[in-house]
């Protein structure tokens, strides 16, 4: 009989993987999971003990909804919801360097409010989004919460950062994108590769590591590694559910999304490993870090 797959452990692995080839390339690369945060445990819940090898191999971890967003944009996160979720990020930041930052959807100013101050609270950095899509740049809070003229050279010296990666429709063009964050004086900034397509230029990168009062920030980058996007660079005419064999099946809450089997070879040849790899053009493109979704596609098999 087959042995039964560990689809935590082959997350695990592949985030450790894909960490062990950004640094041997550049060791002050960040690698930033987002959500799945249970896999920090050895058991995958609040039984485990802390897993060092994946803690290591991380510089950071992005939890969603911690306080607001979790069922419904705008409201707050249940109190066991939001405990549950913490049990893991207090692992891994009091296990290793691993800085915590949270992405809350809201959009009352108090609420933003509250959410800043209750992660700041806890020793995390966060957002406060007021639309899910992240497609713009908030006006509110203005100042930008903590904010600060240092030069960030690490993910530790962050006291804020702006989520935004679907700027298309915000903004007409990539420079009008470009302008309006540098505009801004984020200590880092989670964006995409691409602007409807086309990736951005060395000086558009070093243009974006400048804040407005003179600091300088980093850039961490956005890539999915439990999805397949048909709006990426690697999706061929002919793919579908189930050709190539890797692709499971399609995400009923953001068509053109696919879950991945993210163990298999193939796939992983696509996330990094090579000089055509997504994770190679993000690292010759000059971002500071990477930042990994989808971690918790796990769910998907285990259910």
């Amino acid at each position: 009989m087959p042995e039964k797959t560990n689809y935590k452990q082959e997350m695990r692995n592949f985030v450790q993987d894909i960490s062990a080839y950004a640094k041997a390339i550049n060791p002050h690369f960040a690698i930033i999971p987002q959500n799945g945060a249970q896999i920090v445990s050895t058991t995958g819940d609040d039984t485990g003990t802390p897993d060092e090898n994946y803690i290591k191999a991380i510089d950071g971890i992005g939890q969603e909804d911690l306080f607001y967003g979790y069922t419904a944009d705008d409201q707050a996160t249940s109190p066991s919801d939001n405990e549950w979720l913490r049990t893991f990020l207090d692992m891994a930041k009091n296990n290793g360097t691993v800085k915590i930052m949270v992405t809350d959807y809201c959009s009352t100013h108090l609420k933003m409010d509250d959410s800043y101050a209750q992660n700041n609270s806890l020793g995390y950095i966060s957002f406060a989004a007021d639309h899910r899509e992240l497609d713009n740049i908030p006006s509110y809070p203005s100042p930008v919460y903590n904010e600060n003229s240092d030069t960030i050279s690490t993910l530790q010296d962050a006291k804020n950062f702006l989520y935004l990666i679907a700027p298309d429709n915000e903004y007409s063009t990539k420079q009008g994108f470009v302008d309006a964050v540098k505009a801004t004086n984020y200590d880092f900034i989670i964006m995409d590769f691409f602007y409807k397509g086309e990736g951005f230029t060395a000086s558009q990168i070093e243009e974006l590591k400048q804040k407005a009062n003179g600091g300088r920030r980093l850039l961490i980058c956005y890539m999915s590694i439990g999805e397949a996007e048909n709006y990426r660079y690697y999706w061929q005419p002919d793919w579908e559910v189930g050709n190539p064999s890797y692709i499971y099946k399609e995400d009923p809450n953001w068509p053109g999304n696919f879950y991945v089997r993210y163990w298999d070879p193939k796939w992983k040849e696509i996330i990094y490993g090579n000089e055509n790899s997504y994770l190679k053009k993000i690292l010759d493109a000059g971002f500071d870090g990477v930042y990994l979704d989808i971690i918790d596609a796990f769910e998907q098999f285990e259910n």
